[in-house]
């Protein structure tokens, strides 16, 4: 009998053992989690502080697209009046050359007024 309480002994002695490893391994694995939980909270928030940014980025570069667009339009409306302006300017030239030709020609009637006779003395 006092075999059985011995090797009973010995037997609670080895559970007791695997018990406190157990517990200390679990105590180790119970400060990785708090670990890994603050990693995790630290990343959601700085998840959340790049959303908030990057929503912030987005606004301010469609304010930015729609402004660039603005300029586009008008720097295309302005080019094209330009251009209108400068055929007129060189019709206007053209115009004001050929009346000039004509009217630098002495004895010809000028093509947009009333004849001209010249005067008997």
């Amino acid at each position: 009998m006092s075999q059985q309480g011995a090797a009973l002994q010995t037997y609670n002695n080895e559970l007791v053992k695997c018990i406190e490893d157990l517990c200390g391994k679990r105590d180790e694995l119970n400060r990785q989690i708090m670990v890994d939980e603050e990693e995790k909270n630290k990343l959601q928030n700085d998840i959340r502080i790049l959303t908030e940014k990057l929503a912030r980025v987005n606004e301010s570069l469609a304010r930015k697209m729609a402004s660039r667009n603005e300029f586009d339009r008008t720097i295309a409306e302005t080019e094209t009046a330009y251009m209108k302006i400068l055929e007129s300017s060189q019709t206007l030239l053209n115009v004001l050359k050929r009346e000039a030709g004509i009217l630098a020609k002495p004895g010809e009637l000028k093509s947009s007024g009333p004849a001209t006779q010249p005067k008997d003395g």
